[in-house]
């Protein structure tokens, strides 16, 4: 389906004094309008002036999605995060032409209701070990069986043996504090944001091998020569009956192939917001099925990101729980307008009759701010 591109919109919202969403609003000539969402906190700068670059080039372009595809940069994160939200909003607006919910046009639902895990990194302010169990409760008083945290504050990778070893023992502690709250079957995953080199992430797993861990996530920085490495410390989890999970910031089908080759991760993260967008999306988890690998979306930012990974998994033909960014501020809920799918006992599930994402983001300017790209847009 093509369609004439009538003008592009640069949205952000600001979630919290550390957190910045941006959002792309796609409209055609014919007046439908889709929504992505192109978030990368701390590369804002980044990403607008891609899409000051870049928005000019596609306004008034009679364009398919295939074509639009090939237009879009992808070359670094900044570019790609802009680029998968244009995809992101240009299919959403098909699917509200066509007048059927998203996920009918990526395949078919296989599942109405989404299964979610509780990610409460940027919602725990108290960061003791005590701080983060009562965060990790409180998610579970919300109905989440399965959480997610980041606890690894002071690691860092240039740290020598000593210091990393030190650095780790209060990422271990908080470990040690949520698996004592949420008891010993609750699946729990361990975020590292890349903190460890190889040989710290060798201890810190083993360190948390009696913990239970479901899977142990982006211990160490992702590169290609960084791919036996990981391989390794995928083996090492592996004997600890740990996963090991990654690559959330990983840009289009091609760079996920040289990790699923070497056999580096048992489960792989694609995000809609970088990854190329939801039909990029279907086709990285339908190579991950193909090797035997587990897709869990990455999706720890705004609703309209959630929104798009909810449609998504409810049309993959195998999806693990989705994450979802758990009360870090009110801000995600008032954002959207109209019928944001609400959670109950871990899962979601999005309002069937409506066509597209379903849903609208608010105008509202104390929640929203148009960014001045400079090409006949406002700053709101």
């Amino acid at each position: 389906m093509s369609g004439r591109i009538d003008h592009l919109r640069l949205v952000s919202a600001d979630a919290s004094s550390a957190t910045t969403w941006l959002f792309v609003e796609l409209s055609f000539d014919d007046a439908i309008v889709g929504w992505g969402e192109a978030t990368l906190i701390g590369q804002e700068a980044a990403a607008i002036s891609v899409a000051r670059r870049v928005f000019p080039e596609l306004t008034a372009v009679m364009t398919s999605r295939e074509d639009l595809f090939d237009r879009l940069p992808f070359g670094l994160l900044p570019e790609a995060a802009v680029s998968s939200a244009v995809m992101q909003a240009f299919r959403d607006a098909e699917a509200r032409r066509a007048g059927v919910p998203l996920a009918d046009c990526l395949g078919g639902r296989g599942r109405d209701r989404i299964g979610l895990y509780a990610n409460i990194n940027r919602r725990t302010r108290n960061r003791t070990p005590a701080g983060m169990a009562q965060s990790a409760l409180d998610a579970r008083a919300a109905g989440f069986e399965a959480v997610k945290i980041a606890p690894f504050d002071e690691v860092r990778p240039d740290l020598d043996r000593a210091g990393m070893r030190a650095a780790m023992v209060p990422g271990l502690d908080r470990v040690a504090a949520v698996r004592d709250a949420l008891g010993p079957t609750a699946r729990l995953m361990v975020d590292c944001h890349w903190r460890f080199d190889a040989d710290g992430a060798a201890e810190m797993i083993r360190a948390t091998a009696s913990l239970a861990p479901y899977w142990v996530e982006c211990p160490v920085p992702e590169a290609q020569d960084q791919i036996d490495s990981i391989c390794r410390l995928r083996k090492t989890a592996n004997a600890a009956g740990i996963r090991l999970a990654g690559l959330e910031t990983q840009i289009r089908t091609e760079s996920f192939r040289p990790y699923l080759t070497a056999g580096a991760y048992d489960v792989m993260m694609p995000d809609v917001k970088y990854a190329g967008g939801p039909d990029e999306v279907m086709r990285i988890s339908a190579l991950l099925d193909r090797h035997g690998v587990s897709a869990s979306l990455h999706n720890p930012t705004g609703p309209v990101c959630h929104i798009h990974s909810l449609h998504i998994c409810a049309a993959l033909r195998d999806c693990d729980l989705l994450e979802h960014q758990f009360d870090e501020t009110p801000v995600f809920d008032a954002l959207i307008e109209d019928g944001l799918p609400t959670s109950s006992g871990g899962a979601a599930t999005p309002d069937w009759e409506r066509a597209g994402l379903g849903v609208v983001l608010s105008h509202d300017p104390k929640l929203v701010k148009e960014i001045d790209l400079g090409i006949g847009g406002t700053d709101g």
